[in-house]
Parts: structure tokens; C-alpha cells; sequence
């Protein structure tokens, strides 16, 4: 019976004004959700019924319209708004909030960032509740943040060298979980404290970075030159911990009193914001749609370059490797600040206002439903 469009129609408009309103009601319900991005939803017309198709016209008569007949509407989108919302103060010196596009980048200790690809394996968030953990800075969900660590770059041979000497200490472009540097276990009593390469127990040992991999290393990890620092296998002491508007996390050694340059927090953006997937919480994962993923530093504080797909450093001369389409992305003009994290992006007045509306049409959809179902007992009844 052709009555039955109409109520097809308005079933379908049921379904659809409730699952609208379940995204608002998801909206609603995180109000209060740090880094929480709000959904939108669009409706979009569903499958017609083609009575005719339309004619062009003849020198007789004129065209004809096609004939259609529709059965209701569908989702057509679910949309995230990723912009930046606003921030609040939490007065927590580990807490960052983003100031502009990207995402913190975070995971399992045991990713292994080998190339660009694989940096998709990570989740990202916008939720910076940091804390250092085990040695590990790690969120509020215990996942380790990824970024650019202080280490001892090798010199020609290979071999690393004491604190305080040549090469000098500065951050590796080894996208890596950030770690804190181990203690020393300190020179010989016998050495004389003043000869210049005495060690004092506790001073932080950095990681030297492995010419072939690029990747952090400690002194104990195999592929390390034997002139590697010994350390006591144990973090230094950390007091005074901050982090600064360009990710660059500071301490003081408790051992020696002397500040620590621990690394710097990697921030990740993609081409499209809106393709990524939501996975579980605050985190997103950059699938196809996504896609490609760039890696920087807040206000571009760390510079490097990718070689073969792998966050590398320079050539040892101060040149960077020439490809200028796989650099480490430069320019950034995104910043973190501290103490603050960013607020949900539900509000609420447009919820509200969308509760209504969303209400109202299901209410009117109903109607059709009753309508229909009034007139196709009248037709029942014309046998009587």
C-alpha cells in the first residue's frame, strides 16, 4: 500500500532525531571533559522513488519534471569541532594545554618510531596532564609521551664523552618516549674533584644516540660504545620540575644541585583534523582519512631532518640532511602553556537549543506515523 512510504518515512525520521539526539546528549554529558571535542550532526535525504524520469522537450510539446517520491532522512555526518576551545587553570606546573593546531603524542614504552608510518601507531591528545612516572613522563591514563630527549651526540669515532666536554649535550631529533637521565655512579675517590674529568656520584648521564639508528641509548643498552658513562641504573633525583611554553622540560639534580635539560615534549598535527579516528577517551588515532602526519617541537624549539623515514640527526657538521620535504617540521607557531589544560568544547546554549529542535522533529515524525496508521484503518474499514 502507498501508505506505507509515509510511515517507512517516518520511522526513518525516528531513528535518525534519536541518534542525533544521542550525540547530543553525549555533548552534554562532558561538559566538564578536559580536551573533549564536541560532535555535530547532519542530516542528509534517504533513498527516492523514481515514478518518472523526465523528458526533454519536442517541437510539440514541452519537457517534463522527474517524479520522485522520497522515504525520509539519515545521518550524513558526525563531524568533530577540533578547534582550539579555552583553557583553565589547573596550577599544576606539569599540565600543559596546546595553544594552536596539533596533538601531544603518546603510547607504549616499546613503539618503535622507524619512520613516519609508524608514528601513526601512537594516539594523540589534546589533554596534557603530565607527570613523570617510573622515570617516564607519562599522561593521566599512564600512556608515555613522546619527544625529543637530551643526549650525548656521538663525535666522528662514535664515542661519547663526559658531561661538560665535546660533543656537547643537546637534544636528539629521536622521536622517543621522554625519559629522565640516570645517575652516575661517580669517579674513582681517589681522582682529585678538580681534575676536569672528574664525575660527582649522582650527575646526570644523558643518553648517546646510536650513529646507526638514531635512536637514545643508555649505557647499559647494547649497541652503546664501551666509553659510555657508568651509571647506577637508577633516575636522578628530580626537584623543581617545569615544563616552558615550548615543551622544554627543566629540573634540578637533588644529587648535585645542577639543572637538567631532561627534553622536549613532540607535538603532532595531520592534514585534516576532522578524518581522525576517536578511539577510547581523550586519545585519537590518524587513520586514511587523516591523512599524512607532521612531527614538531612547540615553537619549533628542536630542528632536525628525516633520512630514509627516520627522525635523524645532522651530519655531525651542523648541515642538515638536504631533502627539504621530509625536514622536521619548522615554523610552528604553536606553543604550550602550563598550569592549564584545555576546556570542553561542549556548549551549552547550542546543545540546548539542538535538544529542542532535535525533540520537536522526532515529535513531528510520531505524527506521521499516527497519521498513517489513522488512515490506513479508515481503509480496512471500507469493508464494512
Amino acid at each position: 500500500m502507498a501508505l506505507t512510504g509515509a510511515m517507512s518515512a517516518g520511522i526513518s525520521g525516528l531513528k535518525t532525531h534519536m541518534e542525533a539526539l544521542n550525540v547530543v546528549g553525549n555533548n552534554v554529558a562532558n561538559v566538564n571533559t578536559y580536551g573533549y571535542k564536541a560532535g555535530r550532526v547532519t542530516f542528509k535525504e534517504s533513498i527516492y522513488s523514481t515514478q518518472s524520469a523526465g523528458s526533454a522537450g519536442t517541437d510539440v510539446v514541452g519537457s517534463t519534471n522527474p517524479k520522485q517520491t522520497g522515504y525520509g532522512c539519515s545521518i550524513g555526518t558526525i563531524d568533530l569541532d577540533m578547534s582550539t576551545k579555552s583553557l583553565e587553570s589547573t596550577g599544576i606546573d606539569t599540565d600543559c594545554a596546546i595553544q594552536g593546531d596539533g596533538f601531544f603524542l603518546v603510547g607504549t614504552k616499546t613503539v618503535d618510531i622507524n619512520s613516519m608510518d609508524s608514528v601513526k601507531g601512537l594516539s594523540l591528545s589534546r589533554v596534557g596532564n603530565f607527570e613523570f612516572r617510573d622515570g617516564y613522563l607519562t599522561d593521566g591514563q599512564g600512556n608515555v609521551v613522546y619527544g625529543f630527549v637530551t643526549a650525548v651526540l656521538p663525535g666522528a669515532d662514535g664515542a661519547t664523552s663526559v658531561p661538560g666536554t665535546e660533543p656537547s649535550e643537546t637534544p636528539s631529533t629521536a622521536l622517543v618516549p621522554i625519559r629522565l637521565p640516570l645517575k652516575a655512579t661517580g669517579s674513582d675517590a681517589t681522582v682529585d674533584p678538580t681534575d676536569p674529568n672528574y664525575i660527582a656520584p649522582g650527575t646526570a648521564v644523558y643518553p648517546g644516540v646510536n650513529a646507526d639508528s638514531g635512536k637514545n641509548m643508555y649505557a647499559d643498552d647494547e649497541g652503546m660504545p664501551d666509553t659510555t658513562i657508568a651509571t647506577t641504573g637508577e633516575y636522578i633525583k628530580v626537584e623543581s620540575l617545569s615544563i616552558d611554553k615550548n615543551g622544554r622540560i627543566t629540573c634540578v639534580n637533588g644529587d648535585t644541585e645542577e639543572p637538567v635539560v631532561i627534553g622536549y615534549i613532540a607535538l603532532g598535527s595531520v592534514e585534516n583534523p576532522g578524518g581522525l579516528l576517536h578511539t577510547d577517551g581523550p586519545y585519537y588515532s590518524a587513520g586514511d582519512a587523516a591523512g599524512d602526519i607532521t612531527v614538531s617541537a612547540p615553537g619549533s624549539s628542536v630542528q632536525g631532518s628525516l633520512n630514509n623515514g627516520k627522525i635523524q640527526i645532522d651530519d655531525g657538521t651542523g648541515n642538515m640532511i638536504t631533502d627539504p620535504t621530509t625536514r622536521l617540521a619548522a615554523g610552528s607557531s604553536t606553543t604550550l602553556l602550563t598550569s592549564f589544560l584545555e576546556a570542553s568544547g561542549t556548549d551549552l546554549a547550542t546543545e540546548f537549543a539542538n535538544m529542542i529542535t532535535y525533540q520537536r522533529g522526532y515529535q513531528a515524525n510520531t505524527r506521521i506515523i499516527t497519521v498513517t496508521d489513522t488512515m490506513l484503518e479508515e481503509l480496512v474499514n471500507i469493508k464494512r
